[in-house]
């Protein structure tokens, strides 16, 4: 066996064991779940960025200063590895949807429909079209739409006018950042959901929906108004061809519609929380997906749909240690954290903060975003503010309001950073540098959506 299918293997374990221990709630398969966890880190040595690196490290320290600090620290450890395990195994099942989605045909003409529209419906298309794929793509839209925009943006198709192509790369590939940013905004399954829900019990996507969908329409509709006020809107040398139909991308629609249905039925059922449920639905909804592909091969294409999904599992979850270590340290960092700071402690920083109530949550919102531009990944900040912030008394900051102004700085952040790996891989395919996608093409947005996301936080409260 190959050093990556044991990883895998492992991988694989994690997400079965703390499945296992989600739905049964025995401390059995969670114990086995995190002995398998040690054994990937363990493998993953010398294979992981600096980002991933330096969170163990911390991670490493912070379990020492635990040690030190808690009388019985094993149960307090153990949970927190737990945590680790969760949003290793949220990774590997939201990432099971990325492989029927790479060998859809419709896919492929979603994305060739949405670019081929005319300037003025370009932008809301392309953004909603990116936001709804990124639901079941995660970051894996942009490596999709980027290599579509590239493409299909060619000095033939502007006219031989090479300001015109420069202008629809710079708008496309603005459009297509945008709506990925969305997409933890607008769906049940996303990470930033998983994140806020596993640390605020008390806490259901129905209380987050109204801020965070309030939010994702603000930073929709600034960013058509900045995308059509900055133009440019060139004149066509020539009739323009008809816009191909959008009901590729209606048919795409009913098919997540049908995703996130499954996940808040199995919620439903099973009387679990809707991040559990994500981890059940996300791979159900994989294997169906796929067994459809594969009909025609007979028994409703299951046991090809299981043979494919085995034999793709290596390449499907490899590029994604970086992303599990990441987001799992995070957690865990996060869980020990909030046990080991001292509330009572804070009485300096209280007195400042308590007076401002609910403007607190514009200061976490713009807090996740300061700390991206220099590469603090918004994973670490929003996952140790939502288990920080609702254990301060203070008056007017909802979990609710706490959880969603988080997510919303999360999206901020992957729209304006220049080190995050969303803005990474659009330069990579435009060939600009990712500070002058963050700072310059998306000045005019950031100036214009920032105040009035502050001033929706300010105002949806009341």
């Amino acid at each position: 066996m190959t050093a990556a299918r044991q990883r895998t293997g492992l991988l694989a374990l994690v997400t079965l064991a703390t499945l296992a221990h989600l739905v049964t709630g025995s401390i059995v398969p969670q114990a086995i779940g995190v002995f398998a966890l040690l054994a990937y880190l363990i493998s993953l040595r010398g294979r992981l960025a600096v980002m991933a690196r330096g969170l163990l490290v911390a991670a490493a320290v912070m379990t020492l200063v635990a040690l030190w600090r808690v009388d019985a620290p094993g149960q307090l450890l153990f949970e927190a590895a737990g945590r680790f395990a969760f949003f290793a195994t949220f990774v590997v099942a939201l990432s099971l949807l990325r492989l029927p989605a790479y060998r859809s045909r419709l896919v492929r003409r979603c994305g060739q429909a949405m670019l081929l529209q005319p300037p003025g419906r370009r932008y809301p298309i392309l953004s909603i079209g990116s936001a709804l794929f990124g639901v079941i793509l995660n970051i894996g839209v942009l490596n999709l739409f980027a290599a579509m925009i590239e493409k299909s943006n060619t000095l033939a198709a502007a006219q031989g006018r090479a300001w015109v192509q420069q202008a629809r790369q710079r708008r496309m590939m603005l459009a297509l950042l945008r709506g990925f940013a969305l997409a933890p905004l607008i769906s049940p399954m996303g990470i930033g959901v998983a994140v806020v829900l596993s640390n605020l019990p008390e806490l259901r996507w129905l209380d987050l929906a109204p801020y965070v969908i309030g939010a994702a329409l603000v930073i929709f509709l600034v960013g058509w108004g900045v995308d059509l006020f900055t133009g440019p809107h060139p004149v066509a040398h020539k009739a323009a061809l008809p816009a191909p139909s959008l009901a590729p991308l209606g048919r795409f629609c009913l098919l997540l519609v049908g995703i996130v249905s499954l996940v808040f039925l199995l919620a439903w059922a099973l009387d679990v929380r809707l991040p559990i449920a994500a981890l059940l639905g996300a791979p159900l909804g994989a294997l169906a997906w796929l067994a459809w592909q594969r009909r025609r091969l007979g028994a409703l294409g299951i046991p090809a749909a299981l043979a494919s999904l085995q034999r793709q599992l290596p390449w499907l979850l490899a590029p994604s240690a970086n992303e599990v270590v990441v987001l799992g340290a995070a957690g865990y960092l996060g869980h020990l954290c909030v046990t080991l700071v001292d509330v009572e402690s804070l009485g300096p920083l209280m007195a400042l903060l308590g007076p401002l109530g609910a403007a607190n949550a514009v200061l976490a919102m713009l807090m996740v975003v300061v700390l991206a531009q220099v590469g603090i990944n918004p994973i670490v900040t929003v996952t140790l503010l939502v288990g920080l912030l609702p254990t301060l008394p203070i008056d007017g900051l909802s979990p609710a309001i706490t959880g969603a102004s988080l997510m919303v700085g999360w999206a901020l952040a992957l729209m304006s950073s220049p080190m995050t790996a969303s803005m990474l891989i659009l330069s990579r395919f435009t060939g600009v540098a990712s500070t002058r996608i963050g700072y310059r093409w998306n000045a005019h947005f950031l100036l214009a959506c920032i105040p009035l996301l502050a001033a929706w936080f300010l105002i949806a409260p009341w």
